[in-house]
């Protein structure tokens, strides 16, 4: 039995390469910040989005899947969306083209007014709270469950949109550990239980014990990984 039947498309996940906040430490998660020029990718990020395209490209021609069902869905922040530039020029594909779309259902977790623009070592602190209740929001930030909420809004997006396609998700570390608790697990629902439905099965895994998981899935910058 084909346990990926509820989805039309096939898709991967890619983190942005390593970017100018990373360099110098920052959360830089607001949406105000995270579309300024001045945070996108670093050098080092650039060479990384560089070789993920060509990782990406291998995986198309492994699975015999032509350029022109690659569909690129990105954060609207700049580092995610230079790393999908790069990808979509390693591909040999117009970034301004059709097959390149901004989401902003994919964009950063934001972690509250508090954090913004601080020291990238309190992550820590927002992950431990996150294993004990990922309900739970943060002086301000999006818990776990409202990065879910929009990411599903985003799935059934490019469900919609998108039929027998490959598509490369271009996003952020939480955002994206986030995006692979919900359908990694979501593959693992059996149909008698969620129904055949990809916003069903994904809600039926929209619970605590399972989202408070999200950092199993942790990605690097440049990561590329196939999910579904």
């Amino acid at each position: 039995m084909d346990t990926t039947s509820f989805v039309r498309n096939r898709y991967w996940v890619l983190r942005h390469g390593k970017s100018i906040p990373n360099e110098k430490g920052l959360i830089v998660s607001s949406m105000e910040n995270g579309t300024r020029a001045e945070f996108q990718l670093a050098s080092e990020g650039v060479q990384q989005a560089e070789l993920a395209g060509e990782l990406f490209l291998k995986a198309l021609k492994a699975n015999n899947i032509p350029l022109e069902n690659v569909r690129i869905s990105y954060s609207p922040f700049s580092r995610a969306s230079h790393t999908s530039k790069v990808v979509a020029s390693m591909l040999n594909l117009p970034f301004k083209g059709p097959q390149c779309k901004a989401m902003e259902d994919l964009r950063e977790r934001f972690f509250g007014p508090s954090l913004e623009l601080t020291s990238h070592d309190k992550y820590q602190e927002v992950w431990a709270l996150d294993e004990k209740d990922p309900f739970m929001r943060r002086d301000g930030g999006e818990s776990v469950n409202d990065v879910a909420s929009r990411l599903s809004k985003a799935m059934a997006t490019m469900e919609s949109e998108f039929l027998g396609c490959a598509v490369l998700i271009v996003s952020h570390g939480d955002t994206l550990q986030i995006l692979q608790t919900l359908l990694l697990n979501a593959v693992k629902q059996s149909m008698a239980s969620s129904g055949n439905d990809l916003a069903e099965r994904v809600e039926a895994v929209t619970v605590p014990s399972i989202l408070s998981q999200h950092r199993k899935f942790a990605l690097l910058t440049g990561e590329l990984r196939a999910v579904i």
